[in-house]
């Protein structure tokens, strides 16, 4: 079986992980990855990113 190959996180990849352990899922995002999230919280992830883009 032929293995994914890992591509390189993006400036706003790194934004969403930033934000996931400053929002305390930082752990259970590196454990279960963003799956094991709840809508609610990577509803959250996407909130703030929105507010930090500039208009």
């Amino acid at each position: 079986m032929a293995q994914k190959k890992k591509k390189e996180p993006t400036p706003r990849d790194l934004e969403k992980i930033r934000i996931a352990q400053s929002l305390g899922l930082g752990d259970r995002l590196r454990a279960e990855g963003w799956g094991g999230l709840t809508a609610r919280e990577t509803g959250r992830i996407g909130a703030l990113m929105s507010r930090k883009r500039p208009q």
